[in-house]
């Protein structure tokens, strides 16, 4: 199969990490496959860095390739965007986000264009079938995160409390702060979650609007205890008091939790524990190559 990848966002955000994991376990697969991404930015420099199909993203580079292509996958907002306008062979859009589509008439527009809807869980799948689309235009295949071989021993970990660094409105960086002046913790803001999760005993996932969330996933697979909102797609993520904890988007509950943690360090390496095995069970990156070829499969026919 001749599959066209699209994603034009600049900086390895989640999306950019799961497109970047899509071609890459697509090629493993035997399957024919290029991505169009922006032109300066970090995803087209990792995808030629490893020797993957890879060019810039844009109006002229889509048209051409989606009439080589089978399926045209386009991963966000502007690809989607260039895609309806373009896009030479059946349309795929990943949705990933928690919030709904627009009600004007382009926005309807551009939903009603797409032969089928990749939804990141079953709740960003509720938020397309309320905006309208209908229920058989959309599957649901969740991320999918690479595990480690080896889990560091998480009483060695160095670092107590981690937390993503993001500045995003939506995330709960004020209230993991203020949680955290309440709780009488540290927390360390990371920018390099990939490589600080590995050194983590507890990871703080706070949002206020989530499709599924990836660095939960990541937090799990790398033996990390997880403190996560009970917010969107992260329901379906974290079985709670088993693989995390759950908390409403409130400093004092994200404090209890953050205390809860720090001094039961037994609970606190049983959710540790049962995250890798979780992850390997339900969100591998097999799995979800997997389960986006049968779409491909069944959108072509």
């Amino acid at each position: 199969m001749r599959i066209l990848l699209a994603d034009s966002g600049r900086a390895m955000r989640g999306g950019q990490w799961q497109t970047f994991y899509l071609l890459r376990e697509l090629g493993r697969r035997g399957e024919e496959v290029r991505i169009l991404a922006e032109k300066d930015g970090d995803l087209l420099r990792r995808a030629r860095a490893e020797g993957l199909d890879a060019g810039p993203i844009g109006p002229g580079a889509l048209w051409r390739w989606s009439k080589w292509a089978d399926i045209t996958h386009v991963q966000d907002a502007r690809s989607h965007s260039l895609g309806c306008l373009l896009a030479r062979s059946p349309l795929v859009v990943s949705r990933r986000v928690a919030f709904p589509p627009g009600r004007g008439p382009l926005s309807r527009w551009k939903y009603s264009r797409a032969k089928h809807y990749i939804a990141v869980s079953k709740y960003a799948r509720a938020v397309l079938e309320h905006a309208g689309v209908a229920h058989e235009r959309i599957s649901v295949v969740h991320d999918g995160v690479p595990s480690p071989e080896v889990v560091p021993s998480w009483a060695d970990r160095p670092l107590p409390f981690v937390a993503m660094r993001t500045g995003d409105p939506m995330k709960g960086d004020d209230l993991i702060a203020e949680a955290a002046a309440l709780a009488g913790v540290e927390i360390t803001w990371s920018d390099r979650i990939d490589e600080d999760l590995p050194r983590a005993r507890v990871f703080v996932y706070v949002s206020r609007s989530e499709g599924l969330g990836s660095a939960a996933l990541l937090a799990m697979a790398n033996g990390t205890a997880l403190i996560a909102s009970r917010a969107g797609g992260l329901e379906e993520v974290v079985d709670s008091g088993r693989t995390g904890l759950l908390v409403e988007n409130r400093p004092a509950d994200i404090a209890g939790a953050m205390s809860r943690l720090a001094h039961d360090a037994r609970f606190s390496q049983s959710l540790a524990a049962a995250g890798p095995p979780e992850v390997r069970r339900r969100f591998s990156l097999a799995s979800m190559a997997r389960a986006t070829l049968i779409v491909y499969r069944k959108v072509i026919g």
